[in-house]
This record gives structure tokens, sequence and C-alpha cells, in this order.
């Protein structure tokens, strides 16, 4: 069973970057879908983009054309490159790795985007 654990986290100023990292043990992180999570305070959790095991990606429209998700199976991690950052993009941002029943989620990062 793989373990995810995220970071990368932090407060950034509206117009800003961030980048996220999650990184994987336990399992052969290579033939895992990965994603990227998030859950606002009094929101309900959503998806914000995945990359597959081949590495296809496919983004939530409210991130399309400012975040990029990639992963590096050498060094069994996936990262979210976060530009041009919100104040609606704040958020526990949560990892996730899915192959058919197995499914873990790590303890998320907090990003807060305000001036």
């Amino acid at each position: 069973q793989v373990q995810v654990v995220e970071s990368g986290g932090g407060l950034v100023q509206p117009g800003g970057s961030l980048r996220l990292s999650c990184a994987a043990s336990g399992s052969i992180f290579s033939i895992y879908a990965m994603g990227w999570y998030r859950q606002a305070p009094g929101k309900q959790r959503e998806l914000v983009a995945t990359i597959t095991s081949g590495g296809s990606t496919n983004y939530a429209d409210s991130v399309k054309g400012r975040f990029t998700i990639s992963r590096d199976n050498a060094k069994n991690t996936v990262y979210l490159q976060m530009n041009s950052l919100k104040p609606e993009d704040t958020a526990v941002y949560y990892c996730n790795a899915r192959r058919g029943p197995l499914d873990a989620w790590g303890q998320g990062t907090l990003v807060t985007v305000s001036s």
C-alpha cells in the first residue's frame, strides 16, 4: 500500500506562485494515478488536477492555464506548480494515489492566498 506526504504549502500574495510536492512510499509509485484535491473552509473537497501512470493530465476548469501537475517517478514524487494564485485558491491541498481499489490520501498542506 502506498503512503503519501504533502509539503510546500504556505502564505502567498495574490498573483504569486507556490509548488506543492507529494512524496510517495511503500509501493511502486509509477503504477499509480496521482492527483491533487483541495478543500476550502465550508466547502466540499474538489478535484484540482490528476496525472495518470502514463503521464496524461486533467485539470479543473478553475485552474487550467495556471496550475501544472507533473510527476518524477525516479523520485517517487508528484508536483503541483501553482501560478497566478487567487484568494479563491485558498484551501487545504491533498495528494491522492489511486490504483484500482487502492486509494491513499495524505494529511494535506494549507495554501493561503492573501495580501
